[in-house]
């Protein structure tokens, strides 16, 4: 089943396109990494999904609904957590909480047992009577994850949802975010890539408000894997050099000190056909091998290999 489902769908302001011409399709239950450089079209889109903004073309299904601004049925069925959740600083956070699910009619009897559950779950429950005004960046961030779960979302759309956060209050989240896609599709916008590659399942690459690509993250990785591997031996690997240079499929064989142990890099010219090959040569080599990894680039290296693939054009 498909959660988002976008057909050429743009939004101009005057001379500046914004948006051009989205068209992708983002399936249930997964956790979509959203990507591009300042001013790619990340927040339009946004905007767009959750029916904030009108589009200058072009259509959009969430959660099964048409996105308009007047889809009652589509405000139901969301979530959002902007980049900086503005709040009524005079209320504490329970107040908050029962004010935005009264917005979305959540009936009465089950609404002090979600903000209960949400607290808890946000790790806020201690401070839940506390006025909003005093609390700091990160809390305020929490209290925002919160209110976008209110209404039990089938699609989160969050932008920047760990920007606050310290370091352990990152990887709470980022467990937390894992975790929601058991029940709803979020649709993540971020600048932190590490987290991406921690969380995400699929990701999707703007620029210039044009979609460059959209992958899962291990395709990503396969299709741009650097034809490297690299060797270790409990013995001393110079006799295998000999061996890797010897073969027309390698290049470049090599030894390297890594933290005091010898590693053994070698290119090859053929990368599927070093991996069926390259294990053969180790085991006639007799060296006991305890570690072999053909290097996969980090989904930072995709990204700018992408991007200055894009500048070229």
């Amino acid at each position: 089943m498909t959660a988002i489902s976008t057909q050429g769908l743009s939004k101009y302001y005057r001379e500046v396109k914004a948006l051009d011409g989205l068209s992708m399709e983002v399936p249930e239950n997964v956790v979509f990494g959203f990507l591009g450089p300042n001013g790619a079209g990340k927040t339009t889109t946004v905007k767009l999904l959750t029916g904030f903004a009108h589009p200058t073309r072009g259509s959009a299904r969430v959660a099964g609904e048409a996105v308009s601004a007047n889809n009652l049925a589509l405000r139901s069925s969301i979530g959002l957590l902007p980049d900086v959740p503005a709040f009524y600083d005079w209320m504490n956070a329970r107040e908050y909480l029962r004010f935005t699910a009264e917005l979305h009619q959540l009936e009465s009897r089950i609404i002090a047992g979600r903000i209960d559950e949400l607290l808890n779950l946000v790790e806020l429950k201690r401070s839940g009577n506390r006025r909003i005004g005093g609390y700091s960046r990160g809390m305020r961030q929490r209290l925002g994850i919160a209110q976008a779960l209110i209404n039990q979302p089938r699609v989160l759309f969050m932008d920047e949802p760990t920007s606050a956060l310290d370091p352990v209050g990152r990887r709470e989240v980022l467990d937390l975010i894992k975790s929601l896609k058991q029940t709803a599709t979020v649709f993540m916008s971020t600048h932190n890539l590490n987290e991406v590659e921690k969380v995400c399942d699929m990701v999707g690459i703007i620029n210039r408000g044009k979609l460059v690509t959209i992958s899962s993250v291990e395709s990503l990785q396969k299709k741009y894997a650097r034809s490297l591997f690299e060797m270790e031996f409990i013995e001393d690997p110079a006799p295998f050099l000999q061996t890797l240079q010897e073969a027309p499929w390698l290049t470049e064989p090599e030894i390297i000190n890594r933290n005091g142990a010898q590693v053994v890099i070698v290119k090859a010219i053929d990368v599927d056909y070093a991996r069926r090959e390259l294990p053969r040569l180790i085991s006639d080599s007799g060296l006991t091998l305890a570690r072999y990894e053909l290097v996969m680039p980090s989904l930072e290296d995709i990204f700018v290999e992408i991007l200055d693939g894009e500048k070229a054009k």
